[in-house]
């Protein structure tokens, strides 16, 4: 997760990012996790209802703190939505249903509290909150983008980061499926009106296309540098990450391997090694 996207800001977001979206930033710092995990409070402009995305860590005061953030504001926490059921988005959901009363909406049955999931292509309203769900598997294979189309943005989860790039870590993810993912919000940057990315982690980015070429850009790079290492003899996941991850920190080169095993499955089923 190193590197700067193209204008992107040094530090991450805590308050209003569009006219529908506030970010409550949860106290959960880390290398993976970059300033923390994004807690979005979504609501449509007079309504009392909102709808919350991610709610992060179990950390209470984090959660009540995103409550009284919406009290705040007037609105009442109508619905609760995950956009995949990593602990840093999820582990806090079950607490956060009892404190809210609300219902979690997730793509994978194991992460829901109530009767209703999530599915792709479908259309959520909520105090005059128009919500469009996006099926983007790749970094995991419950992954969801959520389309705010009033505002022009897309709220991604950890499928686009607001600072470097994201992980796609076998045997879950997987590279293919996150490659295609990245290609249709290229369309609908390039072809649908989204202009700003909405992240799980990490700063507010403003050129949603700019963002998206930039990962793009990223994983051919990276794969061309897996398939050289291979062709130099390199024969297990470890050797490939020393050779092609020799500049990032040590610490994370376990995780690594796990992106590199994905990178390498993906190589093998292309027919490329």
């Amino acid at each position: 997760m190193s590197g700067i996207l193209p204008g992107d800001p040094a530090t991450g977001i805590d308050g209003e990012a569009t006219p529908r979206a506030l970010c409550v930033l949860a106290p959960n710092p880390s290398p993976m996790t970059l300033d923390g995990t994004n807690t979005w409070l979504l609501s449509e402009p007079g309504s009392d209802l909102a709808v919350v995305v991610d709610p992060g860590p179990l950390h209470e005061g984090h959660l009540r703190r995103v409550i009284d953030t919406a009290e705040q504001q007037g609105k009442r926490v109508a619905l609760t939505l995950l956009t995949h059921g990593h602990a840093d988005h999820s582990e806090g959901a079950a607490r956060f249903a009892e404190l809210t009363g609300t219902e979690v909406r997730a793509l994978d049955p194991a992460y829901r509290l109530g009767a209703e999931g999530l599915t792709h292509g479908q259309r959520l309203e909520v105090g005059g909150l128009d919500l469009r769900v996006i099926a983007t598997p790749g970094h995991t294979s419950d992954s969801l983008t959520f389309h705010l189309p009033a505002d022009g943005a897309i709220l991604t989860g950890d499928t686009v980061l607001g600072r470097g790039t994201t992980m796609v870590a076998h045997p879950d993810g997987r590279l293919g499926d996150y490659l295609d993912s990245l290609r249709h919000l290229h369309t609908m940057a390039s072809e649908h009106g989204v202009r700003t990315v909405l992240p799980g982690h990490g700063p507010v980015l403003a050129d949603a296309l700019g963002a998206v070429d930039y990962y793009l850009a990223h994983r051919a790079g990276r794969l061309a540098q897996v398939e050289t290492a291979v062709e130099a003899g390199c024969r297990t996941a470890s050797e490939v990450v020393a050779r092609v991850y020799a500049d990032v920190d040590r610490a994370l080169w376990p995780a690594a391997e796990l992106s590199v095993r994905a990178q390498l499955r993906y190589l093998e089923d292309h027919g490329l090694i």
